[in-house]
């Protein structure tokens, strides 16, 4: 895997000199825009203004050439026209500056041409071993340095204060909405990275340097695409490693289309599917909406992260608790209940109390507020919960009782710092900032509590992770030139190791006979056909054939129904298979996702996999634990481990199976396209797993 790292950006992020080049005089334009904010921030810095037609910029010595700058600048900001921006990264580098931002448009966001002309500017930097932020970027900001590196208008609406929460976004404009919606809600904001189109430094790039950065505790990121997979995988993998959370929102929800759509894998492991999965792996949080994501960022940086969470819900209203009840359930955040002898202790301070959990102290808490902290040390050393969640609703604002809720809830959390403190209440900005300030994260509503709080829990567990480590076990599996038909699938699969069912090709009816015989009846007969990917829905596939006579009717009517239903199809034979029964069926598939490579998806197989999408996806390889984690972690998993009396599936060889699969798929190479196994039938404990459908997808040169 690339190794994580910032090289280059720490210039971009604390600089000490930096050139303008195509500075402006009049604050309210793009070239002017920078300039003005450093100034007005305070700037310790060197800015080096670049206009030919003046002798100052706002008050600053401007310069005619980059050439003539008195020192080379840390960064240097590209105003100028698309046509001009490549001479000015070459004349930056060669005057030795670290790195550029380009704020011009015009390259490949708009075609061919641009992209050419992007390309052509990238090359400029890298003779000279400068990093390039964009083109097509808002910029960089840094409130720790007064380094305002953007022509963004949003700070004509003030300036957040300084805290632990660094942003990295794809998208300029949607940057500056997170940083606008974060000074609303107070956040302390570290620096915003916007890359724009890539062109060299990425968001992966950004995290990387985020994750390296003391002042930084939690990193938001925001992407459209993902232009460099293995930064972005090895930067959130060294923030899993630093225990610093990355909450990430993905926009573009599509589905994988074209060729790769015939297949069930590809077609239910859509692409965002994919990037789920690999959030999931690298100890990443997907934020659902802007909302979500800063309110997860805001918990984050209290840096208490739960392993083996438990939710406690300390309360006022038990119409509330039964809301954060369901949502705690919907969100698989546990709330056990408190103990017996700790739920009697309770009842004998408020006899009609709920003291289960929620625990629901009512209203006469606040008639006798010191029984808040009696509660609540009940809850954190009986109850032994990881995270508490208090609902005061408006009565945290009063003017009477607030002060001494907040008193006693601040003793708590200091006599428990691992433990995770939320609170919900309205109350006006400054009483807020009081709770704040005592370490309690206050939240209007406690559905966005409870789904930050979930997020802590699922940090906690990623960052107790060990490093995912699957050496490849030496499978091979050679590709042909073309999509094969079915048998020749399961032949590849069988000579890679993966068990396949008992069955002949046959190219006449006699020879269907004879094979039927040597595998014994009942049969199942299949059209042959690399062209057919889907037999059963031209009925290409005949059950319990269970004579040589009914072999023989088989045979010709397959052979009619492909001449009817894919007149223009390759048909090979006739498959005829051993019947085999007493098995689960599961379906086991690869998919080369265009990003992140090769996929591996489990899960039960027929109408489960077609209408529930009820599976779990992996990045290959896997290995056989990691394989047997995917298997028990689909909501049908009891029908494989004997729910109802069922006999309990084969997992050991399922999970082997899958292993297998995942492997061979990394040792194909690109031109793998997808591998259905579906059905594979998960024979009962001891008796093994077997493929008894394939198609192996190709993709073919060009």
């Amino acid at each position: 895997m690339t190794q994580a790292s910032g090289d280059g950006l720490d210039h971009l992020f604390q600089p000490r000199s930096v050139a303008v080049i195509g500075a402006s005089a009049d604050a309210a334009r793009i070239g002017g825009r920078s300039i003005a904010y450093m100034l007005a921030r305070g700037f310790e810095g060197a800015i080096y203004p670049v206009n030919p037609n003046r002798a100052e910029v706002q008050g600053l010595k401007a310069y005619a050439s980059v050439a003539s700058l008195p020192a080379a600048p840390d960064v240097g900001i590209v105003v100028v026209p698309a046509p001009a921006v490549v001479q000015a990264v070459r004349d930056l580098g060669a005057r030795g500056c670290g790195t550029a931002i380009v704020f011009s448009s015009g390259f490949a966001e708009v075609g061919a041409a641009g992209g050419a002309l992007q390309a052509d500017m990238i090359e400029a930097a890298r003779a000279h071993n400068m990093r390039v932020l964009g083109p097509n970027t808002l910029g960089v900001f840094d409130p720790r340095a007064n380094f305002y590196g953007t022509f963004a208008a949003i700070f004509e609406g003030g300036f957040a204060k300084r805290g632990g929460i660094g942003i990295a976004s794809q998208s300029g404009a949607y940057g500056g909405h997170l940083y606008t919606l974060a000074r609303a809600r107070s956040l302390g904001l570290a620096a915003c990275v916007m890359t724009g189109n890539e062109a060299d430094i990425t968001v992966g790039d950004a995290i990387a340097r985020m994750v390296t950065d003391p002042d930084i505790d939690v990193i938001a990121a925001y992407a459209e695409g993902i232009n460099n997979p293995d930064k972005l995988l090895a930067a959130l993998e060294a923030a899993r490693r630093a225990h610093k959370p990355v909450v990430f929102m993905k926009v573009g929800r599509s589905v994988v289309g074209g060729l790769a759509a015939q297949s069930h894998t590809a077609s239910i492991a859509g692409d965002d599917a994919v990037f789920e999965c690999i959030l999931d792996e690298c100890g990443a949080v997907r934020a659902r909406n802007t909302e979500e994501m800063l309110d997860i960022a805001h918990l984050a940086t209290r840096k208490v992260y739960p392993v083996g969470n438990t939710l406690g819900v300390f309360t006022i209203s038990g119409g509330a608790g039964v809301l954060i009840s369901d949502a705690a359930e919907a969100l698989g955040l546990p709330m056990p209940p408190m103990p017996a002898v700790a739920q009697a202790r309770l009842k004998s301070h408020i006899s009609f109390c709920s003291a289960v959990n929620p625990v629901d102290c009512t209203a006469q808490i606040v008639q006798e507020v010191s029984l808040i902290s009696t509660f609540g040390e009940t809850m954190m050393v009986d109850g032994g919960y990881r995270s508490l969640l208090s609902f005061f609703t408006y009565t945290g604002a009063s003017s009477t009782f607030g002060p001494q809720l907040r008193g006693q809830l601040a003793a708590l959390r200091r006599k428990h710092p691992d433990r995770l403190f939320a609170l919900s209440i309205i109350a006006p900005r400054e009483v807020i900032a009081e709770y704040e300030a005592d370490g309690l994260t206050v939240f209007e509503d406690p559905s966005r509590a409870l789904a930050a709080i979930h997020a802590m829990g699922r940090f906690g567990e990623a960052f107790a992770r060990p490093p995912r480590a699957v050496p490849l076990d030496g499978a091979v599996m050679p590709l042909p030139s073309v999509t094969p038909n079915e048998a020749e699938a399961k032949r590849m699969l069988a000579n890679a190791g993966i068990a396949t069912s008992p069955e002949e090709l046959a190219t006449s009816a006699a020879a269907a006979v004879t094979a039927a015989a040597r595998l014994g009846f009942p049969v199942v007969m299949k059209v042959v056909s690399a062209d057919i990917m889907h037999k059963s829905e031209m009925g290409g596939v005949l059950l319990g054939v269970d004579s040589a006579d009914a072999v023989r009717t088989g045979f010709a009517t397959l052979q009619e129904r492909a001449k009817v239903h894919a007149p223009a199809a390759r048909i090979d034979g006739i498959l005829v298979a051993k019947q085999l029964t007493g098995g689960v069926e599961c379906i086991l598939g690869i998919k080369r996702d265009a990003v992140f490579g090769p996929i591996v998806l489990f899960g039960l197989g027929g109408l489960f996999v077609e209408y529930f999408h009820d599976v779990q996806l992996r990045r290959c390889p896997v290995d056989e634990r990691e394989a047997e984690a995917m298997i028990r972690a689909i909501k049908g998993a009891p029908l494989l481990l004997g729910a109802r009396g069922r006999l309990p599936a084969d997992i050991t060889a399922l999970a082997r199976m899958l292993s297998r699969l995942s492997q061979v798929a990394v040792a194909a190479g690109p031109r793998l396209a997808a591998i259905d196994l579906n059905p594979v039938l998960a024979m009962p404990a001891g008796q093994g797993a077997i493929a008894v459908d394939a198609v192996i997808e190709i993709r073919e040169p060009g």
